[in-house]
């Protein structure tokens, strides 16, 4: 009994969140894109979320690319604020936010070896 009571809980829980967001209004929306294949968006919406993003396109080799970078943010259902900014290049999509997991600091040994193995490979 108590397991169908939380059942039903979460699941009024998820139809009142769900109302929430399908009744978002966009409250800015802007677009450009050039003839030189740079463009920059921006739009915001009533529940919270913004993105904006800005790229141009970038030789890489012989090959061109479209690099960008930007900034999301938006509420949880729990009413949590995240933001991310990030960087898309040749290196990839490069997240960064204060929510974002973060590697641990590598070894002092570690990373003595890995300078002492590029001083090496440089004098190849």
């Amino acid at each position: 009994m108590k397991q169908i009571i939380c059942v039903l809980v979460v699941g009024l829980a998820c139809a009142v969140l769900a109302d929430k967001d399908q009744e978002a209004t966009i409250l800015k929306h802007d677009a450009e894109v050039n003839v030189d294949g740079s463009y920059q968006f921006a739009y915001e919406t009533s529940n919270g979320i913004l993105h904006e993003e800005q790229g141009q396109l970038k030789t890489v080799g012989e090959e061109q690319a479209v690099v960008a970078q930007g900034r999301f943010a938006y509420t949880d259902g729990e009413g949590n604020n995240f933001a991310v900014q990030y960087v898309a290049d040749e290196n990839g999509f490069q997240p960064q936010g204060d929510h974002l997991p973060t590697p641990p600091p590598i070894p002092e040994l570690i990373e003595r070896a890995l300078r002492l193995l590029a001083t090496k490979s440089q004098k190849k």
